[in-house]
């Protein structure tokens, strides 16, 4: 059960209602939500797959500016080139899958943020990291190293887990 005071807090965020939310799947040093756990369908039924949704306006601020600067292609190229990276990416999207199934299956291979051939949204890739923590993702696990280097990532991160 999600207690009022965090869907209040994530509205607030988010600048809207939260749909669908599960649990709170990570949350910031100071207690303040950060990722969401939301259900495979909204209330009004529509597929919602994004199993981990980014809440914090920092985080999903700081996600953007890394995609703005091109590491989501630099992520997708090397998948082609590293077999180890490619099979650890593959078990992310399998795991991600197989928990969001539990819930309720969607009838879909698609799991988020591009998984498994490309990384296409390091929102969800890093809220997966977060919710699951580090050897999970190794897409959002880098991208919270580079983010935990930031100075304003300090409340937000615990720096003890993502350096």
């Amino acid at each position: 059960m999600v207690e009022q005071a965090d869907l209040d807090a994530v509205a607030g965020q988010l600048g809207r209602e939260p749909r669908g939310v599960l649990e709170i799947a990570y949350r910031c040093p100071n207690g303040e939500p950060a990722v969401v756990k939301t259900a495979p369908r909204l209330p009004d039924g529509t597929p919602f797959p994004t199993l981990y949704y980014l809440t914090h306006p920092a985080l999903t601020a700081a996600a953007s500016r890394l995609e703005s600067a091109g590491l989501m292609r630099e992520m997708t190229e090397r998948l082609d080139s590293d077999a180890e990276l490619a099979a650890a990416y593959r078990r992310a999207h399998e795991s991600y899958l197989a928990e969001r199934d539990a819930i309720e299956s969607l009838g879909t291979t698609f799991s988020g943020g591009g998984m498994p051939d490309r990384v296409k949204c390091l929102h969800v890739v890093i809220a997966h990291s977060l919710a699951k923590g580090p050897g999970v993702n190794p897409f959002g696990d880098e991208a919270l190293a580079v983010l935990a280097a930031e100075p304003g990532m300090a409340g937000i991160l615990d720096p003890t887990v993502w350096t």
